[in-house]
């Protein structure tokens, strides 16, 4: 359902409803962008919370048809209009049952679809490492890390207290990009103990100046948690530039 039909549809019952006339009908069938001009606060605070009631049902039906729940914009609609009119089809008891039964679909069709990425994010990391390690020029460690060298350097390797200072790339397998340094045109220091353990173990094999590419499994990562735009059970994929040393000391 498109977001245009569904907002126009909340809207035109809102209009319908309050105003009645013919005039009114035709300038809510006619297009979202409604000719009112808002004037005083009290319009605008009107319109504001109509189009916050239009946006909220928008995202809600939209939600739901992506995890297969059925939706009924017809009976939206009337519910809509009856409950402006305070005629309502069913006593407060009901419509409290069945607004909190619609949560509890709606939460129980997130969770199994969360569990279903997370284990399909599993095998698919599976499968992309296993053919990622037969790669030449990719070294596979005891851990289960992955690594190459893009470009080599021969200065020293950082100790696990060190802080480091790095520019880098995250992408997923599929290559979306989730995080980048050089997007933000300035490098990022932090101590070598205090990030995901694919780093802490894969710079640590870095000479100061080189840049690897690190195939990190989700366990060496965020693994069920995810991280912001990383899903849950991810495999990671990091360019590492190193840039800069300093001992704990």
């Amino acid at each position: 359902m498109k977001k245009a039909y569904l907002a126009t549809a909340v809207l035109s019952a809102v209009l319908l409803t309050a105003c009645g006339s013919d005039e009114a009908k035709e300038d809510a069938s006619a297009s979202t962008e409604s000719a009112i001009v808002l004037e005083n606060e009290a319009q605008k605070q009107s319109y504001a919370l109509g189009a916050s009631m239009g946006m909220f049902v928008t995202n809600r039906f939209e939600t739901q048809e992506g995890l297969n729940i059925a939706t009924d914009l017809a009976a939206l609609r009337a519910g809509f209009e009856d409950g402006l009119k305070n005629n309502q089809q069913m006593t407060m008891e009901d419509i409290q049952f069945h607004t909190q039964a619609s949560d509890t679909a709606l939460r129980a069709a997130q969770t199994l679809k969360a569990e279903q990425d997370a284990a399909a994010a599993i095998e698919a990391g599976k499968a992309f490492l296993a053919e990622n390690a037969l790669k030449e020029g990719v070294t596979v460690t005891e851990s289960g890390l992955q690594y190459e060298v893009v470009k080599g350097a021969e200065g020293a390797s950082p100790a696990v207290t060190d802080t480091v200072t790095v520019h880098y790339r995250g992408t997923l397998i599929d290559g979306t990009e989730f995080d980048s340094s050089y997007s933000r045109g300035e490098p990022t220091s932090f101590p070598l103990n205090r990030v995901i353990s694919g780093w802490t173990e894969g710079l640590q094999l870095m000479p100061l100046g080189s840049t690897y590419r690190f195939y990190i499994p989700s366990e060496l990562a965020y693994g069920q948690r995810g991280q912001g735009a990383i899903p849950a059970n991810s495999t990671l994929i990091f360019d590492v530039e190193l840039l800069e040393i300093k001992s704990a000391e």
